[in-house]
């Protein structure tokens, strides 16, 4: 059968540049997007200058100082907490042996009793040969019958003791795990504070900590320089009590009819605050034990701190001065907060070697003087055991424990 030819005209190709509607929509769709995103981003936050670094890290460190102090205390508290449990758990355990003496002591009696059976005392009198011999049984009977009483007593009393101590006993397991809840929270306070510290400083470049390191030194410097004005001070006040001293001999030489008083009463005792001479009386008994508190101390220099430690191999700051007044035979208190507490509060100016040095409002920091506006301390995680000038962090206060 013969193919009809198509009467349609065929249709002639066109080629166009021209991209399609919808690809085109999108495409200027998605860069106006990214415009408009580039346009209202927020901008990268700007690092924080390398001296807010410092003065964050120093403050993190003072907080771990302070949780520091309430770990020592919770450790305190809880070694304490525990040996009193030790204790009544001991004195219950006695007491229950008495009571079961005592119990033996019952179950003999019922025992006897059961095996010779009771009788009355009118079956007694009866029974008896004669009246004398009655009276001789039951003399006998009675005094039976206060042994077994005395059993008795004695065993109700040592129920009653048991059991009060048996009472504070489980009191004290539960203060004690108080303080050990406590004990675990300081510590976790701690390890916060310096992972924090930590990873700031982890964050600064090389140069950045080239910074830092340079403004430590000048920090420093400022506060020797703050120390050796205070020595100069005390140096002068010093000279001019010395020669008030002298002055007063010399005069009441003169009233006497004397010498001019220049032999062995011109002396050089210790004056407050100037960090010399070995002095008398009870000034010269309190350099004395300042004298071994500051041979201990220097024996430490250069040995870690590490938070909650008191020697011998490393220690944090209240745990060093608590070792130190150890060897002059005065026993301090664990923490800052109860170490201030103890002897008697001294100004800046009159401090002396041995003196306590307290810093920031919150008591977290404390140091051993050792004259000349200087102290041995131990500093901070990370740092020695080491002399530094008192004006190196803002002082508290000061103490004088002996």
């Amino acid at each position: 059968m013969p193919v009809l030819a198509s009467h349609r005209k065929p249709r002639t190709k066109v080629r166009t540049t021209t991209p399609a509607v919808g690809f085109t929509t999108a495409a200027l769709a998605s860069v106006t997007l990214l415009s408009t995103q580039s346009a209202t981003a927020a901008p990268a936050e700007p690092k924080p200058a390398i001296e807010d670094v410092q003065k964050k890290v120093d403050e993190l460190y003072r907080q771990a100082g302070s949780a520091t102090q309430q770990y020592n205390r919770a450790k305190s508290a809880s070694t304490a907490q525990r040996t009193k449990v030790d204790t009544l758990l001991s004195d219950v355990a006695k007491r229950t042996e008495k009571i079961n003496e005592a119990r033996r002591e019952l179950g003999a009696y019922a025992a006897e009793q059961y095996r010779t059976g009771g009788i009355a005392p009118t079956a007694t009198f009866f029974l008896a040969d004669d009246p004398q011999a009655y009276f001789d049984q039951s003399r006998l009977m009675s005094r039976s019958t206060e042994r077994q009483q005395k059993a008795v007593d004695d065993f109700r009393t040592q129920q009653a003791a048991a059991s009060k101590k048996r009472a504070e006993a489980v009191q004290s397991l539960e203060k004690l795990t108080e303080t050990q809840t406590a004990l675990r929270s300081s510590k976790q306070n701690v390890q916060t504070k310096l992972t924090e510290a930590r990873s700031l400083l982890s964050k600064l470049t090389a140069e950045e900590k080239a910074r830092l390191a340079e403004l430590e030194r000048k920090k420093e410097a400022e506060a020797k320089e703050k120390a050796e004005k205070l020595a100069a001070r005390q140096a002068a006040e010093a000279k001019e009590r010395e020669a008030a001293e002298k002055k007063a001999r010399e005069e009441a030489a003169k009233e006497s009819g004397g010498d001019s008083g220049s032999g062995s009463g011109s002396g050089t005792g210790t004056s407050p605050g100037t960090g010399t001479g070995t002095g008398t009386g009870a000034g010269g008994s309190y350099a004395a034990k300042a004298e071994k508190v500051l041979a201990f101390a220097r024996a430490q220099i250069g040995k870690p701190y590490v938070w909650g430690a008191a020697g011998p191999s490393s220690y944090d700051c209240s745990g060093l001065t608590q070792a130190a007044w150890r060897e002059a035979g005065v026993t301090l208190p664990r923490t800052t907060w109860d170490q201030v507490e103890v002897g008697t509060r001294v100004a800046t100016s009159d401090l002396q070697p041995g003196d306590l040095v307290f810093f920031y409002d919150d008591i977290s920091h404390v140091g051993i003087y050792k004259g000349d506006g200087m102290m041995i301390h131990a500093p901070k995680p990370g740092a020695n055991v080491r002399e530094e000038s008192i004006y190196y962090m803002p002082i508290y206060g000061s103490v004088r424990p002996a």
